[in-house]
């Protein structure tokens, strides 16, 4: 019996000690487990406050560009509107025309060269002498028809 009792003595010491190095291992294992979860909770708590404070400034910038955008319409629309803006628009309007009718249509580039270097040597005499004195004072008329004139009359009716 005596062999039964030393026996089961030995058992249950190495029941114990495996119990308390399973435990020790298992504490281990739960501290390393913790020690994780917090570094990833950092993190996570990290990266959010970073996205946050992203989102805020781009929303700031969304807002101040916004306004940007605005305060220029406005500033567009006022410029579009003062003295001369109109006539600069048509003019550029007009020079296009006579860009595709200089490439489309194979006579008119020389007549339109030869009229438009007579008007530069007209607009120049305007500077010089008693003639553009006058000419500022009293507007002439061109004898350009640059749209023609229809008159309605009864026999087309």
């Amino acid at each position: 019996m005596q062999n039964f009792l030393i026996g089961l003595g030995i058992g249950v010491v190495l029941a114990i000690v495996l119990l308390v190095s399973m435990s020790v291992k298992r504490h281990k294992e739960i501290l390393e487990t913790n020690k994780e979860t917090e570094r990833l909770k950092r993190m996570l708590t990290d990266r959010m406050d970073l996205e946050s404070e992203g989102l805020s400034k781009l929303k700031e910038q969304n807002e101040e560009l916004k306004k940007q955008n605005e305060n220029l319409r406005i500033t567009l629309n006022t410029y579009s509107q003062k003295p001369g803006r109109k006539e600069l628009a048509r003019l550029q309007v007009y020079q296009l025309a006579v860009d595709r009718l200089t490439i489309n249509s194979p006579g008119f580039g020389a007549a339109w060269q030869a009229a438009l270097k007579e008007s530069e040597n007209e607009f120049q005499k305007t500077y010089v002498g008693v003639q553009p004195f006058i000419k500022r004072l009293i507007p002439t008329k061109t004898e350009a028809n640059v749209l023609p004139r229809t008159i309605d009359t009864e026999d087309d009716k």
